[in-house]
């Protein structure tokens, strides 16, 4: 199972709830607590506001979403379609439930603590440069026994745009070692 920020929580939580499921697995730019986050500014903050967040959200546009998924990217390379097509078909709710759940979920346990319970294979991948999560921070997985954890420098938030082939390699090379 791999799972990129937020969807590295939810692939720990399938984990927790369907251990079956999951023989191994890997975190991409997942903060391992709450306080590793950084703060992404007034205008996300305006966004948890109700009737603020609300009309923020039916003005975006491509371009502001560009813009907003640009801090997830250090190296000057474009942001996929595919990425701001998903953002404009969220609706607001889906994206602040989604925040806050994924806040509530760390807030209860940090991921380090769930995963050494677990027992499950861990890679562990992070752009030593995120802008969104303190890089620092993927040393907590060193109390998951037996994790591996790669940074790769001059990389933000999202090694598989910025970086697909070294992302690649390390995924291949982590799932070949399970076979």
């Amino acid at each position: 199972m791999v799972g990129h920020s937020t969807g590295g929580s939810v692939a720990t939580a399938l984990a927790e709830q369907r251990r079956e499921l999951v023989a191994a697995l890997v975190l991409v730019n997942t903060g391992p607590r709450l306080d590793a986050f950084v703060e992404q500014g007034p205008v996300n903050q305006l966004l948890e506001v109700p009737v603020v967040g609300q009309l923020l959200w039916r003005l975006r546009t491509e371009s502001l979403v560009r813009r907003a998924a640009a801090t997830a990217v250090t190296r000057d390379v474009p942001i996929p379609q595919a990425v701001v097509d998903d953002v404009l078909g969220m609706t607001y709710h889906a994206f602040t439930a989604t925040s806050r759940a994924a806040g509530d979920y760390l807030t209860q346990r940090p991921l380090p603590d769930r995963l050494a319970a677990l027992g499950i294979p861990l890679l562990v991948v992070f752009g030593g440069d995120d802008r969104r999560w303190r890089s620092s921070s993927a040393a907590d997985y060193r109390t998951v026994p037996g994790a591996r954890i790669e940074m790769l420098p001059g990389v933000g938030h999202s090694p598989p745009i910025e970086d697909p082939e070294r992302t690649a390699d390390l995924l291949l090379a982590f799932a070949a070692d399970r076979a």
